[in-house]
């Protein structure tokens, strides 16, 4: 029995919303269950999560190659539908040069890289709803980290290994081609069993992308399904896989593979066990060198948090990693990567030019509910920062491509009396003393507040007054310099505070009215420098 004829059994290949494969049985989810025949071939066929499922054994003869054709039409059908939800719904809430979803939700970057003289950028899509369902792959490309153009979708949820989410991963450029390493995602059955397996996906032209199917079938002993986000790098003439992941006594760690062509993988080890419990699971984890040093971006969940008012189990931050003669990474200073609300799941890419740029997801894993989606979409991605060593300190900066988008530079001065910007959407520097209190985004009734605070001498960012509905409010940032020097990066929506140059940064939405325009500043009167920008090239379909 072929797999179209089963297919046909159906209702047609047009009928089917996913394949899943478990042991021996295939099973079909259906879009019409009057278009199913009756047949002696249909082991089960029942509801699962409110869809209908046709259950087969798995005939011998049906092969991967076969699976891999079926699921392609399959994608085919889901990138035409994709693609009418990519035109961006109207909103005041809207970034001018942030990226953000056309619709939908957006979270992870994804496949960052510089491949054939220009930048790519994928990301977490889900273009039907504000939640977290089955992930696509939104793909832009720049030649300048600035101005980001729409490519077709590059991969979505519609074969056996990934029906339920192309999730996270990385690109890798090798012998002229595109490479994407992902984890695929499924999950069998009422109880949702989670199938994990890592993916590839290739293109030649760098637009259009062919999945070869999973690289890596199994989970590595002592693992739970929670193994995912693959990062391939370069290292002692073989290609390394680090993926994050969760053991059976739950505790996150990276799990290591090994390859000499990108396609055979072998499991080597876990490592991070010189961090002890550190969280039950780690994710998105990232690694690269600067000069000297090696660093490794991990997202562990459940650790404890640098503030006692961050009640959010989701972190993300940064380790310097060492290897040993025998090939163990090690791991040493976890530190976060960002003290603000808003942050998670960076990638990083190097540049033709040598520069070392992050760009991160401005969201939370649980935070959907948000004034945009109100509007049809919801979360944005960070700017684009450079990463350098400075006094043994990693400090981010944004890179200077964002010089592109300056339109106009004028010195202000800045006091208790609210001074109208007409604009949310600027460049601010300046610095504050001990006590001072700048206010940003205000109106009557709204503001965003950035406190110097001198008794508990920490950088406080307090959004209470704002039309944010997550529970957490306060952030703050411990400090012992003697003033505190900013530059702040707004963007409708959004705030990223660069700190004393870079050693530490905040980032935020923050959602007001289109009326809050104004900026105040309680204690001594004095200059700042304002830079307003004009738009970027808008990251949806021209």
């Amino acid at each position: 029995m072929s797999l179209q004829s089963l297919s046909n059994l159906c209702g047609s290949i047009d009928n089917l919303a996913r394949i899943l494969i478990s042991d021996d049985t295939l099973i079909f989810e259906v879009l019409n269950a009057e278009l199913v025949r009756e047949s002696g071939l249909i082991e089960h066929i029942g509801p699962v999560q409110g869809k209908l499922q046709v259950t087969f054994r798995r005939p011998e003869d049906v092969s991967e190659h076969d699976l891999l054709t079926m699921g392609n039409l399959i994608a085919a059908r889901q990138q035409a539908r994709s693609e009418d939800f990519a035109r961006p719904v109207p909103c005041e809430f809207r970034p001018s040069w942030h990226i953000s979803p056309p619709q939908g939700l957006l979270n992870d970057p994804n496949g960052f890289i510089f491949h054939d003289g220009r930048y790519h950028l994928f990301y977490q899509w889900f273009p039907y709803a504000c939640t977290h369902n089955d992930k696509h792959w939104a793909h832009l490309t720049s030649p300048d980290f600035i101005n980001w153009t729409w490519q077709p979708v590059a991969l979505t949820p519609s074969h056996w290994f990934d029906s339920h989410g192309a999730f996270s991963g990385h690109a890798i450029s090798h012998a002229g081609e595109l490479l994407l390493f992902y984890t695929g995602n499924t999950r069998i059955g009422a109880q949702r069993d989670r199938q994990t397996t890592q993916c590839l996906a290739t293109s030649a032209d760098g637009v259009h992308f062919t999945k070869q199917g999973p690289v890596i079938k199994a989970l590595p002993p002592g693992v739970t399904p929670h193994i995912r986000d693959p990062k391939v790098i370069r290292h002692q003439d073989r290609w390394l896989m680090l993926l994050g992941a969760q053991t059976d006594d739950l505790k996150g760690r990276l799990a290591i593979y090994q390859s000499d062509d990108l396609k055979q993988w072998t499991f080597d080890r876990l490592c991070g066990e010189e961090l002890g419990d550190f969280g039950y699971m780690w994710e998105c984890p990232d690694y690269f060198e600067l000069g000297d040093q090696r660093f490794v971006v991990l997202g562990p969940q459940g650790i404890a948090s640098f503030s006692p008012h961050n009640s959010v189990p989701h972190h993300n931050g940064i380790a310097k990693a060492c290897w040993d003669e025998q090939g163990m990474l090690t791991l040493a200073g976890f530190q976060p990567l960002d003290y603000g609300f808003d942050f998670y799941a960076p990638q990083t890419l190097l540049t033709p030019d040598g520069r070392r740029v992050l760009c991160g997801w401005m969201g939370l894993p649980d935070e959907v509910d948000q004034p945009s989606a109100d509007n049809g979409w919801v979360h944005q991605l960070t700017c684009m920062r450079e990463l350098t060593v400075r006094d043994g300190k990693l400090c981010q900066w944004p890179v200077r491509e964002q010089e592109k988008l300056v339109i106009a530079e004028q010195a202000i001065q800045l006091s208790a009396t609210p001074l109208d910007l007409a604009t949310k959407a600027f460049d601010l520097s300046l610095s504050l003393q001990w006590g001072d209190e700048l206010r940003l985004f205000q109106n009557e009734t709204q503001h965003l507040v950035i406190r110097a605070d001198s008794q508990r001498r920490a950088l406080i960012l307090d959004r209470c007054h704002t039309l944010n509905r997550a529970q957490d409010t306060v952030r703050e940032l411990p400090l012992t310099s003697d003033c505190v020097q900013l530059r702040i990066l707004a963007d409708t929506s959004s705030i990223e505070i660069f700190v004393n140059g870079g050693e530490a940064v905040m980032s935020s939405r923050i959602f007001t009215d289109q009326t809050a325009t104004c900026v105040s500043l309680s204690g001594e009167a004095r200059s700042a420098l304002l830079r307003t920008y004009r738009p970027a090239s808008a990251p949806f379909p021209s």
